[in-house]
């Protein structure tokens, strides 16, 4: 187990695994800082890494790459020297990692997806989630369209909050707020979910992690397991493994940059029995 955490300081997370997916790297809107402080503050066995850890879309685009940024990486980076298991399973932002798939970097394991065994023995199939995304599949354009379209919500976003900050309101998000009441893409986040879910059962999976939209959830659809973690641009979000199996959602967007409204409950799933073995 690492031990890149202070083993007396009583806010450390010690838990078994940690997931964390759509950092952003690269971008003005990843919240690096906070990402920096929680992975200081949590010390697991395996961090698996799922998919849009560094922006290559963004970065092609412009370069955008502060100091806050590059310490994020070094902090994994001396996480794996310490003895955690990282795992990396590209998603579609940073696809030119796919080529490297089966290759190790800096004790950085590169995966096309992977198959997790909880401590309670369930099976839990890892993949960012782009594959079944058919915007991405089928009219990739329109996925680079909206991806310069959901930026621009996030500049005014922030603006936005400057001025909230000043007369002293919490953190407000247009982008999720948009998620969760526009119609069409509330069918979407649920279709998505659906689709992943299924195909984790065909896979034989007890339930899947995953990211790509952005929305973390954990809960069950049609006896699948379907966990995401969220992100850290917006929610600011990590899943976590207890060492009993229990699966919890961390919500730590009580510390970003700029003042957030008050952190969601956790949500946990008790755990459930199933196979035991491992598979990558």
């Amino acid at each position: 187990m690492s031990s890149d955490t202070d083993p007396q300081d009583p806010r450390t997370l010690r838990v078994r695994t940690v997931w964390i997916s759509d950092l952003h790297l690269g971008t003005p809107g990843c919240q690096a800082i906070a990402l920096l402080e929680f992975l200081r503050d949590v010390e697991c066995q395996t961090l698996y890494l799922v998919g849009d850890i560094i922006d290559g879309w963004q970065l092609r685009r412009s370069w955008y790459w502060p100091q806050a940024h590059n310490d994020v990486v070094q902090k994994i980076l001396r996480k794996a020297r310490k003895g955690t298991r990282v795992v990396f399973v590209p998603g579609n932002h940073d696809e030119f990692a796919r080529r490297y798939v089966t290759h190790n970097f800096g004790g950085v394991d590169v995966v096309d997806e992977c198959m997790h065994v909880t401590a309670d023995g369930r099976r839990l199939w890892i993949t960012h989630g782009d594959l079944f995304d058919g915007v991405i599949q089928c009219a990739r354009w329109l996925a680079y369209a909206g991806d310069v379209a959901y930026e621009t919500v996030l500049k005014i976003n922030r603006w936005f909050n400057r001025v909230r900050a000043r007369m002293g309101l919490p953190y407000w998000s247009l982008s999720r707020y948009l998620k969760l009441k526009v119609k069409r893409a509330v069918s979407y986040v649920s279709d998505f979910e659906r689709a992943v879910a299924h195909e984790a059962r065909r896979r034989g999976a007890d339930g899947v992690v995953c990211g790509h939209i952005h929305h973390a959830e954990l809960r069950t659809i049609d006896g699948v397991l379907y966990a995401n973690d969220g992100d850290w641009v917006e929610s600011l979000t990590a899943l976590v493994e207890h060492h009993d199996g229990r699966l919890e959602i961390i919500d730590r967007s009580g510390s970003a940059d700029i003042p957030q409204a008050a952190a969601a409950r956790p949500v946990t799933v008790a755990p459930q029995p199933a196979a035991l073995d491992l598979v990558s």
